[in-house]
């Protein structure tokens, strides 16, 4: 992970927010960027940035660009109309493993979850797998969803601790389209006042 700009006095312990569930990309981004906050999820990248306007959280990790897809909305534009200053950014590779309930044959998969950011950035791969795509809130969700459902015609795209966090099995990792995908966070903050 390359950071760049760090704010002075900052490695106290505090609240970090990031869209998603535990295991996501910024969960992981979250652990290396702030080892010693507490990690809070959120469902949306909205209730991610309300959670620092409120003072709920200390700061919030979102990202904001993919050198796959471009930019993140509606990430960058919530970051943008936010009014929290950004106080530091990272980039940081993205391996996207398929991953589902142990005991799954590849060749009997039929859908794929996962958040529409992540299904984008392996579309191709997808497309020569013949899977279909199911949009979910964040990759470890998704994860989350296909391991309680039990199914074994259907896969999460999700990093690979989030296959660790919810017992599942990984049937291919780094299936990115582009072994040089890498996405942007911008860390924000309450404003100094």
């Amino acid at each position: 992970m390359e950071q760049i700009g760090r704010p002075e006095d900052d490695d106290r312990a505090g609240r970090t927010a990031f869209q998603g569930a535990p295991g996501a990309f910024s969960h992981e981004a979250c652990v290396e960027l702030r080892p010693w906050d507490e990690h809070v999820p959120f469902e949306t990248f909205a209730e991610a940035i309300d959670a620092v306007k409120s003072g709920a959280c200390d700061c919030a990790l979102i990202p904001v660009e993919n050198s796959t897809i471009g930019v993140v909305e509606p990430a960058a534009t919530l970051v943008a109309q936010s009014g929290l200053p950004v106080v530091a950014e990272v980039w940081r590779k993205i391996q996207i493993a398929l991953m589902a309930v142990p005991g799954t044959d590849i060749a009997h998969l039929r859908t794929v979850h996962s958040h529409p950011v992540a299904l984008r950035q392996c579309a191709g791969t997808l497309a020569r797998l013949n899977l279909a795509v199911v949009e979910s809130f964040d990759t470890a969700g998704a994860a989350r969803e296909v391991a309680e459902r039990g199914d074994r015609t259907c896969a999460a795209l999700a990093p690979v601790a989030a296959a660790e966090v919810y017992g599942l099995s990984i049937l291919r990792n780094d299936l990115q389209d582009s072994d040089a995908n890498r996405t942007r966070f911008v860390l924000l903050t309450r404003a100094a006042g």
